[in-house]
């Protein structure tokens, strides 16, 4: 899981690698941006070069929960899912990409949205990972029921739990900073 922020002209400001390494090479602030979202629209702004040490203490965030245990590829499937829920081009793009780096099966990712019918395909774990995911990303709709709770209790322990929660509320932040800046993925800024 490498989290990254690129310039459309190729240079990282921002990363936090597997082992939890930061480097950050932000250049002079004004630099315009050129990267145009799906839907035609210009990048609002880069909040790497706005707010690099916001950024950076989220990548802290970040890092803490690539140490935490908690398996790579299931913390990438629960950001994956949130981020279709979200609607994050930028994230769905990055986290398809890593999931299949890293060997995830492509029925995996293609069947995601539909992961309570693929039932054979999530294994149990996954599912309440999932399920939690989304009650907690849709918590002003969901309330976080006792019954998700209870799901995801009987599958993590309670550090578990909490730091998958923690990436949850993290993965939602990312989504809403791409969302809300129209942050478009590097496949599609240089189409």
């Amino acid at each position: 899981m490498t989290r990254s922020a690129v310039s459309p002209s190729g240079e990282t400001r921002f990363a936090v690698s597997p082992s939890g390494e930061t480097r950050s090479a932000v250049p002079p602030s004004g630099e315009t941006l050129s990267a145009v979202s799906p839907s035609g629209e210009t990048q609002r702004l880069d909040q790497q070069v706005v707010s690099p040490e916001g950024m950076r203490s989220l990548g802290g965030v970040y890092q803490y929960i690539a140490k935490s245990g908690l398996p790579p590829p299931l913390v990438t499937l629960v950001f994956l899912r949130v981020s279709q829920i979200n609607g994050c081009v930028y994230c769905i793009a990055m986290h398809s990409r890593e999931l299949l780096n890293s060997q995830v099966a492509v029925e995996k990712l293609m069947l995601l949205s539909a992961w309570r019918e693929a039932k054979g395909l999530f294994s149990d774990r996954e599912r309440a990972a999932l399920q939690w995911a989304e009650s907690v990303t849709l918590v002003y709709e969901s309330g976080a029921p006792d019954k998700d709770y209870q799901v995801a209790a009987a599958q993590f322990n309670e550090k578990e739990l909490v730091d998958l929660t923690i990436a949850i509320g993290l993965i939602n932040t990312y989504n809403r900073l791409g969302i809300s800046f129209r942050r478009t993925p590097e496949a599609m800024a240089s189409a």
